[in-house]
C-alpha cells in the first residue's frame, strides 16, 4: 500500500494538508462533502500537490511537517521550489 501526502486548494484559496493511499477517491470524498469538516464549507477543493511517502508514519511525519509550514512555504512547495 503506498501513502501518499497531499495539499487541496480549498474555494476560498486556503490550503487543507493530508494523508491517503488513494489520492483520486480521497479528493472526490472530499468534493462529495464528506472528507474533512474543515473542507466541507470550503467546496470544491483541487488537489495542488502530493508526494509519496514509505509506509503511514512516515506520511504522519511528513504531513506535520507541511502542516506546521508558512503559508508562502507550501505554495512554494506547490510550484517545486521547496525552501
Amino acid at each position: 500500500m503506498r501513502w501518499h501526502v497531499y495539499l487541496v486548494r480549498c474555494a476560498d484559496g486556503t490550503l487543507y494538508t493530508g494523508i491517503t493511499t488513494d489520492l483520486k477517491r480521497r479528493v472526490a470524498v472530499h468534493n462529495a462533502g464528506k472528507g474533512a469538516k474543515y473542507t466541507r464549507a470550503r467546496l470544491p477543493v483541487k488537489l495542488v500537490w502530493h508526494e509519496g511517502a514509505a509506509g503511514e508514519s512516515a506520511a504522519k511525519r511528513r504531513e506535520h511537517e507541511v502542516r506546521t509550514m508558512e503559508r508562502a512555504d507550501k505554495l512554494r512547495l506547490i510550484r517545486g521550489r521547496a525552501g
